[in-house]
């Protein structure tokens, strides 16, 4: 949102802030996926996971606590602002995230949420890092336990990949290391941006010939293909990441190319699996805006990817109008993390 007015951003923000609010306050539905060792584990979500226990899953509610917290960042005096404090208060307490450190350091739930919830939650921490405000700095200090979980798993993770998630739902590697590299970039921790870096390019740094007549897929909300560059432009010097990416996309001019950089459309937004469509256009918006932003004016691709970014930034942003359940309670991350350029940021 470089050179938006404050009004006009508080009022950008503001559907995406309301998503966020309605649905991490909603309980039910919820899809609940844990490993339960024994049966007082199977236990209402809000004993479970008393933060994180709306928006219909785990880590939708994560990322939506993380939208109200980059807006407030972003807004502190929007007229909405007030009402999200209040209920970052209710939420962030210290009780209820020493519950939520407990049930994520329960026996057998190791890999929970990895990678793609873990990441988010790092990010959320990450909101709370620049603010200098008296309960942002609470919220930081509460949320670091959870904040060593989350970075010790995914590191522990990385190093034994041997192979990249290549999924286009919540498994995929690509997009959650994506998050995990601007985590410790932003916690000021060089030498372990540089471990995720290595390990990065040894998964990706060979590819080439991007199959992209094979994407999407019908229940994809992120591009394996293009978070795949939008990762590696983070891990590679500009020049090198300029190279790889013309040995890994097709000609500019080629057909498939074209047919690949063309905006999804859901045929079913009542359908949670096809309203990932939505989110599709969304985060290929802002992973086509990562790639350019990694690229000289005059690389080949520069182009075409930057008439592409602004083509899905617009199906995208149309898309989050959904008031369907099924997309609303987690399409507001997604928007506000394209309008607000977290990615570049």
């Amino acid at each position: 949102m470089s050179g938006t007015t404050e009004p006009a951003r508080h009022e950008r923000l503001k559907p995406f802030v309301e998503m966020a609010t309605t649905a991490i306050q909603l309980e039910y539905p919820y899809h609940f996926s844990a490993v339960l060792s024994r049966d007082a584990d199977a236990v209402a979500p809000r004993l479970a996971t008393p933060v994180f226990r709306g928006a219909f899953d785990w880590h939708s509610a994560v990322h939506g606590h993380w939208t109200l917290a980059r807006a407030l960042r972003l807004c502190p005096d929007a007229p909405w602002a007030a009402r999200v404090r209040t209920l970052l208060a209710m939420q962030l307490t210290d009780a209820k995230l020493a519950a939520e450190e407990a049930f994520l350091r329960a026996p057998g739930r190791e890999g929970f949420e990895r990678p793609y919830g873990l990441a988010w939650l790092l990010q959320l921490v990450a909101e709370f890092r620049t603010q200098g405000d008296e309960a942002s700095a609470h919220w930081r200090n509460a949320l670091a336990p959870l904040e060593s979980i989350a970075s010790t798993r995914l590191l522990a993770w990385l190093e034994k990949l041997p192979w990249p998630v290549r999924s286009g739902e919540h498994s995929q590697s690509a997009f959650a290391l994506g998050l995990f590299f601007d985590w410790a970039r932003d916690a000021g921790k060089p030498d372990l941006c540089a471990r995720i870096a290595e390990r990065v390019v040894r998964l990706y740094g060979a590819d080439r010939d991007a199959p992209v007549r094979y994407e999407p897929s019908a229940h994809d909300f992120l591009s394996p293909l293009l978070a795949e560059a939008d990762l590696l432009r983070r891990a590679m010097p500009r020049e090198e990441f300029g190279e790889w990416l013309a040995r890994f996309l097709p000609a500019p001019a080629d057909a498939d190319l074209g047919r690949w950089l063309t905006p999804a459309r859901t045929p079913d937004r009542a359908d949670g699996k096809f309203a990932h469509l939505d989110g599709l256009n969304l985060s290929r918006a802002w992973m086509l805006q990562g790639v350019v932003s990694a690229l000289d004016a005059t690389h080949a691709h520069a182009a075409v990817l930057h008439d592409a970014a602004a083509r899905h930034r617009d199906a995208g942003l149309e898309g989050a109008r959904s008031t369907h359940y099924a997309g609303s309670h987690w399409l507001g991350t997604f928007a506000t993390y394209l309008v607000t350029e977290r990615g570049l940021s």
